[in-house]
C-alpha cells in the first residue's frame, strides 16, 4: 500500500512546507503531497519543481469549499505542474479543465461539507456514488475520508468503495496510527495519506519527522 506524505496540518499545507521537505528528502517516501490552500502559489511550484527534481510523485489534495475556488486551484494545480489531483467534487466542470493533461484526477466520492472536510452520506450512496465517477474518461480513482465520517464504519466504508471503483482508492484525513493503517490495507485501499499526525508527532520514531515517514514506510509495506 502506498504511503502518501502530506506537508499539511488541519486542512492547510503548512507555511514552513519547503524547509520541512528539505528535512524529508533522504527518507524512501515516494508520494509527497499538499492542499490548495495555506501557501501561495510560488510556493506550490517551488515545492512541485523539488519533488520532482528528486523523482517523486507530487499531489495536490482540494479542499476549499467553493465552487469557483475549487476549479482555480485545480487549474493552478495542472498548470504548476503536479501528478496528481486529489478532492474535489465539480467533476464535470475539473474534467473540462483537465481534458488533454496527464494529471491522475481522485475526486472525493459522497457529500463533502466544512473545512476541515467531512464527508457525509451512506455507505451504499458513496459506493454508488465512487463507481459512477470512476466509470467516466479522466477520473483516474477516488479519495475518500474514510475516516472523517461521523456515522459509519471506515473499514466497512473502504471496502464497499474499493469493490465499487474502477480505479485506486486512496483513504485521507485523520489517520493517526498503525492500527488504522493496517485496517485500511486490508479493506483493500490503494494508498494513504498523513499530514498532522506525523507533523504533531503521532507516529512510530516521533517527533521526528523523517524518523516517523520511515516508521509510517515499513507499516506500510509490512504483509
Amino acid at each position: 500500500m502506498e504511503f502518501i506524505f502530506m506537508l499539511t496540518r488541519d486542512d492547510r499545507t503548512i507555511a514552513d512546507a519547503l524547509e520541512v521537505y528539505e528535512s524529508i528528502r533522504d527518507t524512501g517516501v515516494r508520494h509527497v503531497g499538499f492542499k490548495d490552500v495555506g501557501v501561495d502559489r510560488p510556493t506550490l511550484q517551488k515545492l512541485t519543481d523539488a519533488m520532482h527534481a528528486d523523482d517523486r510523485v507530487v499531489m495536490l489534495e482540494v479542499v476549499s469549499t467553493s465552487r469557483e475556488d475549487e476549479l482555480h486551484s485545480i487549474e493552478a494545480a495542472a498548470e504548476v505542474g503536479v501528478d496528481y489531483i486529489l478532492g474535489g467534487t465539480h467533476v464535470d466542470q475539473a474534467l473540462a479543465l483537465l481534458a488533454g493533461s496527464p494529471v491522475r484526477y481522485c475526486p472525493f466520492p459522497g457529500t463533502i461539507v466544512g473545512h476541515p472536510s467531512e464527508l457525509r452520506g451512506s455507505i451504499e450512496e458513496i459506493a454508488a456514488h465512487a463507481r459512477a465517477m470512476t466509470a467516466r474518461d479522466g477520473v483516474h480513482g477516488v479519495d475518500l475520508l474514510a475516516y472523517r465520517h461521523r456515522g459509519v464504519d471506515p473499514v466497512a466504508l473502504t471496502k464497499a468503495v474499493v469493490e465499487a471503483s474502477d480505479g485506486p482508492v486512496i483513504a485521507a484525513g485523520s489517520i493517526d496510527g498503525e492500527q488504522r493503517i493496517r485496517a485500511l490495507k486490508a479493506a483493500g485501499a490503494w494508498g494513504f495519506t498523513i499530514g498532522s499526525a506525523i507533523l504533531t508527532g503521532q507516529l512510530p520514531g516521533g517527533p521526528d519527522i523523517a524518523a516517523q515517514i520511515t516508521g509510517t514506510l515499513d507499516i506500510a509495506g509490512r504483509p
